[in-house]
């Protein structure tokens, strides 16, 4: 799950899993809270799954900017990739 199009599959299908979204609803520009009806205890459900899909700590505070679908295929593709854009220095 490296690229923006893998996460957004991913998360599409966690979304209609977790809450129970209609497919149709769920697109890049949809609002979690306006159109999908994503309330707090919801993102943090979201939050703790992706956390268990991506193996990694997901910082709430890195979160709270997250409005739309797109925000959080965004701040989920940084999070997958932070490793690879910073080589180890074993690397080297």
């Amino acid at each position: 799950m490296r690229s923006h199009d893998e996460i957004y599959q991913t998360l599409k299908e966690v979304l209609i899993e977790l809450f129970e979204i209609a497919p149709e609803k769920i697109h890049r520009d949809a609002q979690l809270y306006q159109d999908l009806d994503i309330d707090s205890i919801d993102a943090i459900d979201l939050v703790l799954r992706l956390k268990e899909i991506t193996g990694k700590k997901i910082n709430a505070e890195e979160f709270k900017h997250v409005r739309s679908v797109n925000d959080v295929v965004n701040a989920v593709y940084q999070l997958v990739n932070a490793d690879v854009a910073a080589p180890s220095p074993a690397a080297a």
